[in-house]
């Protein structure tokens, strides 16, 4: 028996005034060339950061990505009163135990002297934040042969502390891996594919990329020095725009990788799709206290395939007449939605909703809902409404 596809898109309008979300390398905004016009881009890695965050503290567990996982067990140890350098040693013990291939960090200052037991793993470990617990407890119970054991001083050292035993607590699972995923490939049956696929976020229209000059005053220099001048002086990059943002969470790999628990199932698709409705990177935050709410949100619940309509921006929006690209940007965005769904058919469509500021009705968008927590309600309905398993 094979479980029906099921599929949860989220689309959003969220208009975001003058900041810089998503850095690259070189600190300027991101950007992409998309129907021949620049956009401002937000990556999907950025935007889905700052989700998991959000839906950690909605769901009340945590993860952790770290090639330092052997760092936070030493920690953890001395909160619970080991001596300082045995917490260290089983800290490096249980890292090495891994698995997975690993160096020694650097002394601070000399880049040719490597710290005995500060172990980084080639590879970012993920892991739930409660694993850091289980590994110390599996530390306790081997402390006798810890504190006969060698440190580890270079690639080669062997852990003393049970392999298998610490590999099965880097399999282990909670509800932010099960929905987000996790790439593991160094520890056999540590991967979990991810329930959620999120898009780059992009402007609706074309986009200008903004110098923005600042400079700094030395508040000691200006008590008593009246020659013009300044501490610091430099300039960062910033723009301005109507972002669309999709995702689509798949709920037949979500019920695979939780297992049969529709309780748990519907848990997490909420505080997914509230955490994708509030959730807003961090960048530069001080500095350009973005906190802007979406514009729009519409939700469908699909059997057939999940559909992006990121395309209804491929001809950059224009602003309207009396300014503002939001406005046109809703309206585009429901003349596509309904041109899609009149092309694709709309049998693959349990339901399909929207919330937002708009006054006016936006048809082919489905019902319109008063808030995003009805938007959410009603969808939870529709997603998670029993259905009979077809046979393949």
């Amino acid at each position: 028996m094979r479980v029906p596809a099921r599929f949860i898109d989220i689309h959003v309008l969220q208009s975001v005034p003058f900041a810089n979300l998503n850095r690259d390398d070189t600190n300027s905004v991101k950007t992409v060339q998309y129907g021949n016009a620049l956009r401002t881009r937000v990556s999907s890695q950025c935007w889905k950061r700052a989700i998991r965050t959000v839906f950690e503290d909605h769901i009340g567990e945590a993860a952790l990505r770290t090639r330092r996982i052997g760092e936070r067990v030493s920690r953890e140890l001395e909160m619970r009163g080991w001596p300082t350098e045995l917490a260290q040693r089983a800290g490096g013990h249980a890292a090495a135990a891994s698995g997975i291939k690993f160096e020694l960090a650097k002394a601070p200052g000399d880049a040719k002297q490597t710290v005995p037991n500060k172990v980084l793993t080639n590879a970012l470990i993920y892991v739930p934040e409660a694993a850091v617990s289980e590994l110390a407890d599996l530390a306790e119970q081997h402390r006798a042969t810890l504190e006969q054991a060698k440190d580890i001083k270079k690639p080669a050292d062997k852990s003393v502390l049970p392999t298998d035993d610490v590999t099965a607590v880097l399999r282990s699972r909670n509800g932010v891996i099960n929905l987000f995923g996790r790439m593991l490939a160094e520890i056999d049956d540590a991967g979990v594919d991810g329930a959620v696929q999120v898009a780059h976020a992009l402007t609706t229209h074309e986009t200008d990329v903004e110098l923005d000059y600042f400079s700094a005053v030395d508040d000691v220099t200006a008590l008593w020095d009246d020659s013009s001048g300044s501490g610091h002086m430099g300039h960062a990059e910033f723009s301005a725009g109507t972002f669309y943002r999709y995702a689509t969470l798949d709920l037949r790999d979500l019920n695979a990788n939780i297992g049969d628990d529709p309780a748990a199932a519907q848990e997490l698709t909420a505080a997914f799709l509230a955490s994708f409705i509030t959730a807003l990177p961090q960048a530069k935050k001080n500095s350009t206290a973005p906190h802007t709410i979406p514009d729009l949100v519409h939700i469908a619940v699909r059997t057939d395939r999940p559909l992006s309509y990121a395309a209804a921006f491929e001809k950059p929006v224009h602003a309207s007449p009396q300014g503002g690209f939001a406005d046109p940007s809703r309206t585009q965005l429901a003349t596509y939605a309904n041109a899609a769904n009149t092309l694709l058919g709309t049998n693959g469509i349990l339901a399909s909703g929207w919330a937002s500021l708009e006054t006016k009705d936006l048809t082919g968008l489905g019902e319109r809902r008063d808030s995003f927590d009805d938007l959410i309600t009603t969808t939870l309905n529709a997603a998670h409404r029993p259905v009979e398993a077809t046979t393949r």
